[in-house]
């Protein structure tokens, strides 16, 4: 198979991406929501994220689309604006090959074109280690983890909080 594409979800694309995310929400624990959403509410969590100018990407191969990945705003305070927080989803018989890594690094690449200097992950469940190591290919460290802070499939979950500077980072002011 070709490599694919990484490109700007679209909206024909939001069916697929309702689907993968409804994988992982209904048999994983990168996330805590127990509910997958629906269409209409994946179409307008994805205008949430583009309506900043963030990038909300999709690997896609023959108009398939094989995971996702995009940087939403950390917090709505101003003084929050140079600063997101990542997600990366894939379908299950994509996982392992690259894929996770590829999103992640055209995220952050467009975040960093953005003039952006910080991304925030905060990787559902501590044992999540194929997030942990995708995001520590992408050049993100450790901060901390909030221990049993998320009930989900019966048991009590950590999230494990990572961080990576962009560009010039924290030493200089963003102007």
């Amino acid at each position: 198979m070709s490599a694919p594409e990484l490109r700007p979800v679209l909206p024909h694309d939001v069916t697929a991406v309702r689907d993968i995310y409804a994988h992982h929400v209904l048999h994983g624990t990168g996330t805590f929501e127990v509910e997958p959403p629906d269409e209409d509410e994946m179409s307008r969590r994805i205008a949430a994220v583009t309506s900043h100018r963030l990038p909300f990407l999709g690997a896609v191969h023959d108009e398939d689309v094989l995971g996702f990945a995009y940087a939403g705003q950390y917090r709505p305070r101003p003084a929050y604006r140079f600063t997101v927080e990542d997600s990366v989803y894939l379908r299950p018989d994509s996982i392992g090959q690259g894929l996770g890594v590829a999103l992640l690094a055209a995220v952050l690449s467009r975040c960093e074109e953005l003039g952006l200097r910080q991304v925030i992950a905060v990787v559902g469940d501590s044992a999540n280690l194929a997030s942990i190591r995708t995001h520590e290919r992408c050049g993100f460290a450790g901060v901390g983890t909030f221990r049993a802070v998320g009930w989900k499939f019966g048991r009590w979950l950590d999230t494990v909080l990572m961080q990576r500077e962009l560009g010039a980072g924290a030493p200089d002011p963003p102007y």
